[in-house]
């Protein structure tokens, strides 16, 4: 049977009312906490410095149960107790100290995230702050143990912009303005780990010594600057590595690049050596400049750089010297040479195996020129020498960049280096290269190969190079480029 429009329209109210009788029903929360259950047994935070919060840690509450309940405060026992609490909660977008009325349906669940804040005291050792969230309702009660890894720290916070006559701000070669504290090198605490903000400036005629076990944190962009005719010394151990590495520590902060900006040498430093440190999660792990005299602008020795958003050591018309290196995991270059200088990397491993996006550069790079505004700026390199080394990585069409303009003296040495993409390319076998493990398998062609080395201030540790006798065949003879104008 066919309605008529006028019947639909007198059938629309009965409908409607049929609607409203089905979906309409009286909503009853229970005060309880039956069926209430947290998605975790606890809540933990690693390593907190005072002053500086946490990263945000989220839990769930879930309602297990048949009936929909309204949970009478979430809270923390510190509170209670003591009136304050390290931890600060949102729970489910509410932000006051304690939370009340709080109604998960059944079945459902709410949010709950977690901060946390410690305030220094005199302890040099690691500390902890513990607490628990509190759950109240119905007479009912659950708790969840809340726990943070307290430090306490030297800060080193910016306390000028540099400004120029003229009244502007100048940026460094990433953008970023130059606010700016000068370290009391002097007065260099050992005792505690020092955290950097901005830049941090080893002023002229100033040595900046780091010794085993020294720690320094960088905040996002934060910069070490060794300033003009400034020196800085870094003497780790291998026990004891001098660390340089992001602030932010916890979870996958310790595996990611680009957390902090580099260690800047700037052009009229001098004589500055880092043996046996780790420096990872920069920018640039290491930028020489100009060399100031006939010195090494820089000597680095038995030090691991890792995952660096772009390159590991940049040298711009500088003098470096570098002996039993690890680079690696760097989103541009592990090294690159640029704009001519002097150059002696033996016995390093430069392995990219950039997995954090795409590279399209080689590993290796190293230049004698420069275009700037139209114009061209010719260096002379005397001396780029690879020796005893590894150049390898993930990049099929080659690991090693060699721009040179004929133009202007330039002088290469290859010696007994394997090179992906070069005259010796074979795999080198590395243990565990995406993992952070460069050791060499038993069947790598480079293993208990090449000159011999004194291991005894090598690179040691998990994820490092153990074995300095490589790598490399003496029945490949040096590759030699020597170009003169």
């Amino acid at each position: 049977m066919k309605l008529t429009p006028c019947q639909y329209l007198a059938a629309l109210p009965v409908l409607l009312c049929l609607t409203l009788c089905v979906s309409c029903h009286k909503e009853e929360w229970v005060n309880g906490l039956q069926g209430v259950a947290f998605s975790c047994e606890a809540v933990s935070f690693d390593t907190v410095f005072t002053h500086c919060g946490t990263t945000t840690r989220q839990l769930k509450i879930y309602n297990r149960g048949n009936d929909d309940i309204r949970i009478e405060s979430v809270t923390l026992t510190g509170l209670l107790r003591h009136g304050h609490s390290c931890f600060r909660l949102n729970v489910d977008g509410d932000t006051a100290l304690t939370a009340h009325n709080i109604e998960i349906a059944s079945g459902d669940s709410c949010f709950v995230f977690v901060q946390a804040t410690i305030d220094p005291n005199s302890a040099s050792a690691l500390f902890v702050e513990t607490d628990t969230l509190l759950l109240r309702s119905g007479g009912d009660q659950r708790k969840l143990p809340l726990q943070a890894c307290g430090r306490n720290a030297i800060y080193h916070l910016p306390k000028d912009t540099l400004q120029l006559a003229d009244g502007s701000y100048p940026t460094d070669n990433f953008g970023n303005h130059y606010s700016y504290s000068v370290i009391d090198c002097a007065g260099w605490r050992h005792d505690l780990p020092h955290v950097i903000v901005g830049y941090a400036v080893v002023d002229a005629n100033n040595t900046l010594n780091l010794t085993a076990g020294d720690e320094l944190y960088f905040h996002n962009d934060a910069v070490l600057w060794v300033y003009d005719s400034a020196t800085l010394h870094v003497e780790g151990s291998a026990t004891q590595p001098v660390r340089f590495t992001s602030l932010r520590h916890d979870g996958w902060y310790d595996f990611l690049p680009g957390q902090w900006g580099y260690i800047w040498l700037s052009s009229g430093s001098r004589d500055n050596v880092i043996r046996h440190a780790v420096i990872e999660n920069g920018t640039v792990g290491i930028l020489a400049d100009t060399n100031a005299g006939g010195n090494p602008t820089l000597t680095v020795e038995c030090c691991e750089i890792r995952r660096q958003s772009m390159a590991g050591i940049i040298g711009q018309t500088a003098y470096i010297v570098g002996r039993n290196l690890l680079v690696h995991t760097c989103g541009v270059a592990t090294v690159a040479l640029q704009y001519g200088g002097r150059y002696e990397l033996e016995h390093c491993t430069l392995a990219n195996y950039w997995s954090y996006g795409g590279r399209d550069n080689a590993s290796v790079i190293v230049n004698n020129h420069l275009t700037h505004n139209g114009i061209e700026y010719l260096y002379a390199l005397p001396l780029a020498r690879f020796s005893n080394s590894i150049v390898y990585g993930n990049r099929a069409a080659g690991e090693m960049l060699l721009d040179l303009d004929e133009r202007i003296e330039a002088h290469i040495e290859i010696d007994n280096t394997i090179v992906r993409g070069g005259d010796w390319d074979v795999d080198p076998c590395f243990t565990d290269p995406y993992g952070g493990d460069y050791r060499l398998n038993d069947g790598s062609p480079a293993a208990g190969l090449g000159y011999l080395f004194d291991n005894q201030n090598g690179l040691h540790g998990a994820g490092t190079v153990h074995a300095v006798r490589r790598p490399l065949s003496k029945l490949t003879p040096p590759k030699k480029i020597q170009l003169r104008p």
